[in-house]
This record gives C-alpha cells, structure tokens and sequence, in this order.
C-alpha cells in the first residue's frame, strides 16, 4: 500500500515538472517570438524611412510629389509588403501609433486604396490574433500586454457578459484614443464569435482609418487645409455619435468600459 502511495506521488511531482518545464518552453518560444518580430519591424521601418524621406523632404514642389508617385508604383508589391509589415509592428508589438501609417497609405495609394488596404490588413492581423489567443490561453496574451490591465478587463462582470460585450468592443474601437490594439489580445478571451469580432472591430475602425488615409491624400496634394478638415468632420461625427449614445445609455455602459482599460 506504502509503495502504491509512493508511486503515485512520484508521478505527480514528475507531473508537476512536465507542466512546469512546458511553460518555461513557451515563454522561451513567445520570447523569441517576440524578439524576432521586433528586430524584423525595427528592419522594415529604418528601411521605409530611409527610402521614403528623401522623397517626403521635396513634397513641397510639384516635381517633389511626381517623385514620390514614382518612387511608390516602382516599389509596387515590396512597397504594400512594407507597409503591411509597420502594421504587424503597430498591432502585434504596440510599437509604432496607427495614424502615421494610415496617413503613409493614403500619401502612397490615395484615400479610397489606402482606406481599403489598411482595413484589410487590420481585419488580417487581428483574426490571426485572436485565434491565437484562443489557441494558445491568457498566458499568451501576458507576453505582450501588461498581465494586471488584462486581468482587471477579463474579471470585469461586463467583459464577460455576452450581450453586452459586443457593444462594448465597438464603441471602444470607435472611440479615439483607446488602446485598440490591447483590445485585439484581450477579444481572444471575451465570449464573442470570432466572425462578429472581426466584423465589429475593422467597421468601428472606419471613421479613424478614412480621416488619416484622406488626410495623407490631402497632404500629398499639398492641401493642408483640407486634410485638417478632414480630420476634424470625422471628430465631430464620432463626439455626435457618442453623445448620442451617451444619451440613451442608461447603465453607462461606454463610461464603465473607458474606466476599466484604464
């Protein structure tokens, strides 16, 4: 009986060391992982700003701006690649703001292009996100956000409510200024369909992505004013719609959201 209690201890504890040497395993592999996608990003962006600004320094003069034309169709699937890859940095690492590489792609492929190819690689790279966070577990999701914010949102009673989440989600990726890229990571472990996440989260995207994408046209054309304006119709759309939301939410729901990714 003494050997038989013996054994089985025994197995716990070796147990116990496998499931302790596989956490060591991923922390070393979402290390790595990270490292490399950093010195890869780090590459992409010292290698666009030092073929990009030469050009960008001369935008002031109408021959200026034909050379940038050129210099972007030159580059033509390199140049999207580029671009794509700073939005991997932006997204998955939390190193570089949105707004300059909207503005970036819609200099590059106007406001209509820039629009479309920068909610497209949104919609990519926060799919990817999310399955691999419902793949992989919340300990995934520590490696690259601060373990204390995600736990505050995941424990929230209105995180985890399903029929509310959902509108939860969209009014944060609306608003501007909230760290939607943490919200990408932390969607993973919310009880929302990966389908109507996507779909919420590259819509509520829209009004952010078309004033900077716009912009970068206006500012190629050497129309400051206008981009100004731009940005600032798409501000006002977005205060009208959230105290218009603000109005007839009751619970407070946009307020209490705001306070807990704090």
């Amino acid at each position: 009986m003494e050997n038989k209690i013996e054994e089985i201890e025994e197995i716990k504890k070796e147990n116990e060391l496998n499931i302790e040497s596989n956490m060591k395993s991923h922390k070393k592999k979402y290390k790595v992982l990270k490292i490399a996608l950093a010195i890869l990003s780090l590459a992409i962006i010292i290698a666009a700003i030092a073929y990009i600004i030469p050009v960008m320094t001369k935008l002031s003069t109408p021959q200026g701006k034909i050379e940038f034309k050129d210099k972007v169709q030159s580059t033509g699937f390199l140049g999207m690649m580029s671009l794509f890859g700073l939005q991997v940095a932006q997204i998955f690492l939390f190193i570089l703001p949105g707004e300059p590489i909207e503005i970036i792609a819609g200099m590059c492929y106007g406001g209509f292009w820039g629009t479309i190819f920068i909610m497209a690689s949104a919609a990519l790279i926060s799919t990817a996100i999310f399955f691999l966070v419902r793949r992989l577990g919340k300990k995934f999701v520590y490696e690259f956000c601060n373990e204390e914010k995600v736990k505050k949102i995941e424990n929230s009673k209105m995180f985890q409510d399903p029929k509310r989440v959902e509108m939860i989600l969209f009014i944060l990726f609306l608003l501007p200024g909230t760290p939607k890229d943490l919200l990408v990571y932390i969607a993973g472990l919310l009880p929302i369909k990966p389908s109507r996440f996507i779909i919420i989260s590259t819509l509520a995207r829209i009004p952010s992505i078309i004033s900077s994408t716009y912009a970068g046209e206006k500012i190629l054309a050497g129309n400051y004013k206008m981009a100004a304006i731009v940005y600032l119709i798409i501000i006002v759309i977005c205060v009208i719609l959230i105290f218009i939301f603000n109005k007839f939410d009751k619970n407070k729901t946009a307020q209490e959201a705001l306070n807990t990714i704090k």
